[in-house]
């Protein structure tokens, strides 16, 4: 069973795909989607879907996990990177693929085994389950996270 987690971000969208398969997971790939600051906001999401779509095609995953959305302190902000999470729901989704979500507290509990870990804890946890690939950045180190949060809760769908 090929999972690929996406991080969704404005200027920074993480993905990571792993093969789970008989309880064993392989880590097949990961990278950032690295998006121009110059676009305007439309032009930004428009670049987030043409990448993104590119990887789903490439690696053909077979389910997608997102994290759900949390509350910024600043509305603006929250706002905005609602619309890049859209895009990162509505491209596999466009391409068939099904998508889960999962709230941020789950994701860690389901790495680490307790719901507020810290970054450095997912992180350390996400080398030692998939045999400390080569990450690219921490939002593909995010995107990872959700991909095995996903492995591990994904029967109960």
């Amino acid at each position: 069973m090929l999972i690929m987690g996406i991080d969704p971000g404005l200027r920074h969208t993480g993905w990571g795909i792993v093969d789970f398969t008989n309880n064993q997971f392989q880590h097949i790939a990961n990278g950032t989607l690295n998006i121009s600051e110059k676009g305007t906001l439309p032009e930004r999401l428009a670049e987030i879907y043409k990448k993104l779509t590119e990887v789903l095609e490439q690696y053909k995953p077979e389910e997608v996990a997102v994290e759900e959305v949390f509350v910024n302190v600043n509305p603006s902000s929250t706002l905005k990177l609602g619309q890049a999470r859209g895009v990162a729901i509505l491209t596999p989704s466009l391409l068939g693929i099904p998508v889960f979500e999962y709230s941020p507290n789950l994701i860690k509990k389901s790495v680490v085994g307790i719901g507020h870990a810290t970054k450095e804890q997912i992180q350390m946890m996400v080398g030692v389950l998939l045999n400390k690939p080569k990450i690219d950045s921490e939002h593909s180190g995010d995107a990872l996270a959700m991909a095995i949060c996903h492995a591990h809760n994904r029967k109960k769908w």
